[in-house]
């Protein structure tokens, strides 16, 4: 037995099905974006969530220099939202310009429609391969105005349970 290669470790880890989020930030007057499986509730008490950030992707260090970040929690009607903020080579200025969203407290862009958005101010981030795992404290969150079906992301592709 040996430990998979990255191509094996995508094909496994696509069998975990995962809601699909937008991780937002603003930095010096400009939006990132990205879209995210990779996130966890960490702790009810203070309120902590994470995500993980490809090291390499341009969300990274916008994410870490600003220190607050939105999470946006998609329903079905995001796919196309979650495809776009996943394109490869996407052009990073005005990236939100197609994307109906709103300001939080923080300032960070927020999407419209989400189940629910979190902001969060980064408490710590830890090396993870050739991510990095950044674990935030939830400073304020939006419940979505009306229960939706989520947004979920297996074996590669977008899926709703509807």
């Amino acid at each position: 037995m040996s430990a998979p290669d990255p191509q094996q470790m995508r094909e496994a880890m696509s069998r975990f099905a995962t809601g699909v989020a937008i991780v937002t930030t603003t930095l010096r007057g400009r939006d990132h974006a990205m879209t995210a499986g990779s996130i966890a509730s960490v702790s009810l008490d203070p309120p902590l969530v994470l995500v993980c950030i490809r090291l390499d992707g341009g969300l990274h260090d916008p994410l870490l220099e600003s220190g607050i970040w939105g999470l946006s929690v998609l329903s079905a009607k995001g796919r196309a939202t979650a495809s776009w903020l996943a394109t490869p080579g996407r052009p990073l200025l005005g990236q939100l310009e197609r994307v109906p969203h709103h300001r939080g407290v923080s300032g960070v862009a927020l999407i419209d429609d989400a189940l629910v958005t979190l902001e969060c101010r980064t408490t710590a981030a830890y090396p993870g391969g050739d991510h990095t795992i950044v674990v935030g404290e939830v400073i304020d969150w939006e419940p979505g105005e009306r229960p939706e079906d989520p947004l979920i992301h297996y074996r590669s592709q977008y899926w709703s349970p509807r």
